[in-house]
């Protein structure tokens, strides 16, 4: 079946520039809006996991990176009196991938990917109509990238049913290198790679697109590829 999969990085919910107010709520409406299969998020906080699905309207699957301040409630809170100051340290951050209803899926687990001492950084795996989707938020440069990269595609092999397509998404922090077997990577430091199935050119939304009553919507474009 063929899939529109999609990746974004929203920024904790904030605009760019940032600001005190949160757009976690408006950015999920846009990137939900025309249907596609899958969305692979990056940098959510923790308190908002459990309002993915009903904001969407997809099946959630979150995978907690970073869990920061408890209860999550408390830290969602306190990060709205001023979202572009209090992020990751206060309301901690996770990924999710998102899949429209009427699509099977199946949660197959995360994993860590960074080295000890980093910043914990996770990868996981969401069996969509029979294709495996990895979504992972790479570290910084100079952080082991490359080896974050390599511990991300084992995961995909040790997740990945025999014969599955593998989709791996994501913001992976750098201008990504060819992968063998993988459909070529985007321009910036977001991608959508594809193994095993057909891959459509990869589309970088461009700025406007993201723009709302004049305010930019995440530091990140969002990036989208038709596969099969």
């Amino acid at each position: 079946m063929a899939l529109l999969v999609r990746t974004w990085n929203l920024f904790h919910g904030n605009a760019r520039p940032p600001t005190r107010r949160s757009y976690l709520r408006e950015m999920l409406a846009l990137a939900a809006a025309d249907g596609p299969d899958v969305l692979c998020l990056q940098e959510i906080p923790v308190w908002a996991l459990p309002r993915l699905a009903a904001w969407s309207g997809m099946q959630a699957f979150p995978a907690v990176a970073r869990s920061g301040l408890r209860p999550a409630a408390l830290a969602g809170w306190l990060t709205r009196r001023d979202n572009g100051l209090l992020r990751s340290a206060v309301a901690g951050q996770a990924n999710a991938v998102l899949v429209a209803a009427g699509h099977a899926a199946a949660d197959l687990g995360a994993g860590q990917v960074s080295e000890p001492g980093y910043e914990r950084r996770v990868a996981q795996a969401v069996l969509v109509d029979g294709t495996t989707v990895v979504n992972t938020h790479l570290s910084s440069a100079g952080s082991g990238q490359q080896a974050e990269l390599t511990r991300v595609l084992a995961l995909a092999e040790a997740r990945a049913p025999a014969g599955s397509p593998v989709v791996l998404a994501g913001d992976l922090n750098m201008v990504a290198p060819a992968l063998e077997g993988f459909s070529p990577p985007g321009p910036g430091i977001d991608h959508v790679l594809v193994r095993g199935a057909p891959a459509a050119p990869l589309v970088v939304w461009p700025e406007e697109r993201r723009r709302q009553n004049g305010v930019v919507l995440s530091d990140h474009p969002l990036v989208e590829c038709r596969v099969g």
